[in-house]
């Protein structure tokens, strides 16, 4: 399916929930293995899992949505970096790959489509945990194994819950806590905070399992646009700390994300 005017968003996340299943194959391959971890330039772990996932979609991407460009992350450490100023794809083949070496199920096939600069669709997919959350206009999750045929069926309707005044339950990171982070949440009314690897934190907002996810540590557009996608398609948002849009395709800071704040509700 080349995209097209006529191609729903909705379409478009259950296209990339089908291409997330084919990848999760070789994940799971990987995973279940005597594999090794290596590091890349900027010191972040690499597995084969990341290197055969990142092929498998963009092998798919190219027969499905031909023409629109994809910048994954792999692809980019070796220094690919496609045209992101209309329509692109933003590719992270195992988000967490840190919960990818401890085994604790907690990484993420993540794929999105980035339309003038925001979020259009998206799916995140955690293989290991057998859960595959996906979203265009709605917002859809459901229990998916690697390899599955991706259809509505296996998939219902999310959204994120209403935000309470006070006693908010915040989603943290399980790897990359920080003093800035703690210091907003006590300042907001954080009262109770849940753990997620990965793109996780975003799925635990957009089915109404949590309130925030304060971010003030770095990322980059991969880690971040499937899961964006997917609660904005279950009501929520993603915003700078000043309440400022949250946008992808950041040529001059070479995709780096600045903090973030999401929010199960707008």
């Amino acid at each position: 399916m080349a995209l097209r005017r006529a191609a729903e968003p909705d379409q478009i996340a259950l296209a990339l929930a089908q291409i997330c299943s084919q990848a999760g194959v070789a994940v799971m391959d990987v995973y279940e293995s005597d594999f090794a971890a290596r590091a890349k330039t900027d010191r972040s772990p690499v597995t084969d899992a990341d290197e055969r996932a990142e092929a498998i979609i963009l092998e798919a991407l190219d027969a499905v949505f031909p023409g629109i460009p994809v910048l994954a992350e792999e692809q980019f450490e070796k220094g690919n970096c496609p045209d992101t100023e209309d329509h692109f794809f933003l590719v992270d083949p195992v988000d967490g790959t840190r919960e990818f070496v401890n085994k604790n199920g907690e990484f993420t096939v993540n794929i999105a489509l980035i339309a003038h600069r925001r979020p259009m669709a998206g799916c995140v997919f955690a293989p290991a945990l057998k859960r595959l959350y996906c979203g265009g206009e709605t917002a859809y999750a459901g229990p998916v194994s690697s390899g599955d045929d991706v259809t509505a069926d296996f998939l219902v309707p999310i959204r994120g819950r209403e935000i309470p005044s006070d006693q908010l339950v915040a989603v943290m990171s399980r790897s990359h806590l920080d003093e800035q982070t703690k210091a907003w949440a006590e300042a907001a009314g954080v009262t109770d905070a849940v753990s997620a690897g990965s793109s996780l934190k975003f799925c635990l907002l957009a089915e109404g399992r949590a309130d925030v996810y304060p971010r003030f540590g770095p990322t980059m557009e991969w880690d971040t646009a499937a899961g964006h996608a997917v609660l904005n398609a279950a009501g929520g948002q993603v915003v700078k700390p000043d309440g400022s849009d949250f946008l992808y395709g950041k040529t001059a800071e070479r995709f780096l994300n600045g903090a973030f704040i999401a929010r199960a509700r707008r």
